[in-house]
């Protein structure tokens, strides 16, 4: 009995798979989301649900004034700490988190193909909290901070990292690869100058330059590049 010398091919999937990290972020933002949206509306939780996002902003939302009280004070209490990360998973309406997952989808799943499950979520994360402490900085105002928009323009700021990297290899100009951010800080800042609002641009500032300079570590490779232009220098 002689086996099949041309084996049918194998038809690649039409959509190519998601990083499970990527997956893993999306949803948890929108179950998060979900029992907000389930809790108001009265299909969940009970009449105490109605109240469940404004609790849920007040107690996880990131407070300038809470950090500099921290500062002044030296007390770093758990509740507070846990700030920096969790106002990142919090937001004040559905279509808030729906746009933050469409860009987490799009962004974490080329920042984790080339980079990995794991450098994707620890800069989702620590841009998160670069854009707290640039908000709690530069801003300093009353208004707390949530969404994961700065941790969002974190992973395009990897993105444009890896961009940067290939666009230096074809010996093209490497200031080509900011289009996007440039793009989007515009968006951005014509809207707060036409509508108003609160500085949480700067934020999501602060979370770009994060994600673009963990990327100097985490991209493969980095951290022998980073060695040896230190040992050069």
């Amino acid at each position: 009995m002689s086996s099949n010398p041309n084996p049918p091919p194998v038809n690649p999937p039409p959509v190519n798979p998601l990083p499970p990290a990527v997956v893993a972020l999306v949803l948890i933002i929108m179950g998060i989301e979900a029992a907000f949206s389930l809790g108001t509306r009265g299909l969940i939780g009970g009449p105490s649900a109605v109240g469940w996002r404004l609790e849920a902003l007040q107690v996880y939302g990131f407070s300038s004034e809470i950090f500099w009280w921290m500062w002044e004070t030296g007390h770093w209490p758990v509740e507070h700490l846990i700030r920096f990360i969790s106002y990142a998973f919090v937001h004040g309406a559905f279509t808030q988190a729906l746009f933050v997952c469409v860009f987490v989808l799009a962004m974490g799943k080329m920042v984790g193909e080339v980079m990995g499950d794991m450098a994707m979520v620890v800069i989702f994360l620590l841009s998160g909290i670069g854009g707290g402490l640039g908000y709690a900085l530069l801003v300093n105002s009353q208004f707390p901070l949530f969404g994961g928009f700065p941790a969002v323009y974190g992973l395009i700021g990897a993105f444009t990292y890896i961009l940067w990297r290939s666009l230096a290899l074809v010996g093209a100009q490497q200031s080509r690869a900011f289009t996007l951010i440039a793009f989007l800080m515009g968006i951005q800042l014509l809207f707060g100058l036409v509508l108003g609002g609160q500085k949480d641009w700067v934020a999501d500032l602060a979370g770009f330059a994060t994600g673009f300079g963990l990327s100097f570590f985490l991209a493969p490779g980095g951290w022998a590049r980073m060695r040896g232009k230190i040992h050069r220098d």
